[in-house]
């Protein structure tokens, strides 16, 4: 069925104090201060999931604990798995296999994870955001290089998409960033203009 313009679905995403999701801001190591977004994004997919889907064994602490403090502590758990490269989680195949990895010593089973690649249609891409979302489950993004220079912020960054609307100008997709959201124009923010570019995780 198409849709219509005005249709919203957004997540009951998760919330640490006043932050939306947790904020790479807070890390006191310089390593993942700079280059941890892979990690924070896959923390506040498992808190997510331990929340929202009932898998409490994806978070290392009490969910009735949920703070900056243990925040931070569970991405010293991550960081083994999506630790910073030189050059930045910067493939689909390396935060998926540090994703996957965790969630075996974690013993999960609940969800498989697999790379949608930033070189498909944006029709693709809708599609998968669409699905995903409606089934109640975040979208992990990787945005490389961007001719934009207004999405200066999120170039080679991961974060997750919580939300879309449909507008006259296209499909809208809320990304979660930082400790907060922000409304993103998803043609403009997939159509980089750059040879390389990153995609998405499909989680099902």
């Amino acid at each position: 069925m198409q849709e219509v313009s005005g249709t919203i679905q957004e997540l009951d995403y998760i919330c640490i104090g006043e932050s939306l999701g947790g904020n790479q801001d807070w890390l006191p190591e310089w390593d993942m201060n700079r280059g941890g977004c892979a990690a924070v994004t896959a923390c506040d997919l498992c808190i997510y999931l331990a929340m929202r889907e009932n898998f409490p064994e994806l978070c290392p602490f009490s969910l009735n604990s949920l703070d900056k403090e243990n925040f931070i502590r569970f991405t010293r758990v991550m960081k083994p798995f999506l630790a910073p490269r030189s050059h930045g989680i910067d493939f689909l195949e390396t935060y998926l296999a540090g994703l996957t990895d965790y969630w075996r010593s974690t013993g999960y089973r609940g969800l498989r994870a697999e790379g949608l690649s930033g070189t498909v249609s944006c029709e693709t891409a809708e599609a998968l955001i669409r699905r995903q979302l409606g089934s109640g489950l975040p979208v992990p993004f990787l945005m490389l290089r961007h001719s934009d220079p207004s999405l200066e912020d999120l170039e080679w960054h991961w974060f997750n998409l919580a939300g879309y609307k449909e507008t006259p100008e296209g499909l809208s997709v809320k990304a979660v960033t930082y400790g907060a959201g922000q409304w993103l124009n998803l043609r403009r923010l997939w159509d980089t203009g750059e040879k390389r570019r990153g995609g998405m995780i499909r989680l099902s």
